[in-house]
């Protein structure tokens, strides 16, 4: 946030998309700490005790959440291990849609369905898969990274985007790359592919150590930060 010149203060809500520590950590202390409300659904309530907490809101699948003055949230269920893991779909008071979607092995067609409609996307594109079965992980977490649960290749978030490209889709961010099975080189090589025929907009790589790049909504053009 001090990169991108956020006042940590003016932030209304804090959503949380499931348990898992990369996604949840410290949530809960910033949101005692700058005083906006805190989401999550049920299960990652439960799993992170998070019960009975001062403005913790818990939403349902598929509700739309008011979050601010002009923005509300739709959540959409997605597949990963041992959590009840969520897509988030932000919409502001003139229509405009950006969705940020990562910790997924598989992207359904009811994802898809809510991706049509966006004008900015934040997708994973986490492994190569060739990368990944000649590396050094056990069998068992290759698996894991690879099957329903687990997380999007490079090739299946360049199949997805495929089928979700539209006109008024202006910026699509690559991210939750992995250090050990991906380059940033490769996995845009890879989703340039699959949609250079029909897509015209920005396609941006979002680093492990932090964005180098904004995309607002309603944002025609992402806005470079210089370090």
């Amino acid at each position: 946030m001090q990169r991108l010149n956020v006042d940590p203060k003016k932030i209304d809500t804090i959503l949380v998309t499931h348990h898992h520590s990369d996604h949840s950590n410290s949530a809960l202390r910033a949101s005692k700490k700058w005083g906006c409300n805190l989401i999550s659904n049920a299960e990652t309530a439960r799993r992170l005790e998070w019960e009975g907490t001062a403005r913790l809101k818990i939403f349902s699948e598929l509700e739309r959440i008011d979050a601010g003055v002009d923005i509300s949230l739709l959540t959409v269920p997605v597949p990963h291990d041992d959590a009840e893991n969520v897509a988030v779909i932000a919409c502001d008071s003139n229509g405009k849609r950006a969705a940020v979607v990562t910790d997924l092995g598989e992207v359904t067609a009811e994802l898809i369905s809510h991706l049509k409609n966006c004008n900015h996307i934040s997708i994973e594109a986490n492994y190569d898969h060739d990368r990944l079965m000649r590396g050094g992980y056990p069998d068992s977490l290759k698996r894991r990274v690879s099957g329903r649960g687990g997380h999007l290749s490079n090739y299946q978030t360049a199949k997805a985007l495929q089928e979700i490209v539209h006109p008024e889709l202006h910026s699509i961010v690559l991210c939750h790359l992995s250090e050990s099975n991906n380059l940033p080189h490769i996995a845009e090589s890879e989703v340039l592919m699959g949609i250079c025929d029909s897509f015209d907009g920005s396609l941006s790589i979002s680093k492990q150590e932090g964005p180098d790049f904004s995309n607002w909504i309603g944002q025609s053009n992402p806005e470079r930060i210089v370090a």
